[in-house]
């Protein structure tokens, strides 16, 4: 039954890569507004590396909230918190199949790097890493209160183009802020003129984030 209070929670879990039993290491992989679980797993023919099991979520009606990521949070729920709920969800799938946190990377596009983003920022922790292609934290503003704890090191990347027309950059420059002060180990790359989308240097840096696990 389709629950109107967490709307993604009743939509399935799409895999790729390593079956979890056997990887070393697990990426929760979070689809932008319109797209699909299946589609953003597309990214990990880029990837590269073995031994990683690849879990995608799926958005009801393939978006995770219905209006712009910088709106008063309020007016983005249940949408928000059922995402970050299905993060959580993956993270703990993951977990009982013996996958620690510390090998754990949550990566997200667009609205999903929104989720990302903020899921890593409430739930501090040693995580694998967190990354964010083209998003930043969630709300009109970003309350410093909201996010406490520590990350203890975890490789945190931001990329985002420095004109897209859905993500301000300054919001970037935000959350990259709040994740150092949370104790991430931050890189943030800004793009001249890139665009809403993905660039090859950022499919390197995961790349390489992904094989260090």
């Amino acid at each position: 039954m389709h629950d109107s209070d967490s709307p993604h929670q009743d939509q399935p879990l799409t895999t790729a890569g390593s079956n979890l039993d056997d990887a070393d290491a697990a990426a929760i992989l979070l689809h932008g507004r319109g797209a699909t679980a299946q589609s953003v797993l597309q990214l990990t023919d880029h990837f590269e590396v073995e031994n990683i099991a690849y879990l995608a979520p799926q958005a009801a009606g393939n978006t995770w909230y219905p209006n712009p990521f910088t709106a008063p949070v309020e007016s983005n729920e249940p949408g928000r918190t059922s995402g970050l709920r299905a993060i959580g969800g993956a993270i703990s799938e993951a977990e009982s199949a013996g996958i620690p946190t510390a090998n754990t990377v949550s990566l997200g596009f667009s609205q999903g790097a929104c989720l990302a983003s903020e899921f890593a920022a409430r739930n501090p922790d040693r995580y694998g890493g967190v990354v964010a292609l083209s998003g930043g934290l969630i709300g009109e503003s970003i309350d410093l209160e909201a996010y406490d704890g520590d990350l203890d090191g975890t490789p945190v990347f931001l990329g985002c183009s420095d004109s897209d027309p859905h993500i301000p950059a300054e919001r970037v420059r935000e959350s990259a802020a709040v994740f150092e002060r949370l104790g991430g180990d931050v890189t943030k790359r800004l793009y001249e003129g890139m665009g809403h989308g993905i660039n090859d240097d950022e499919i390197e840096f995961v790349s390489g984030l992904l094989a260090d696990l």
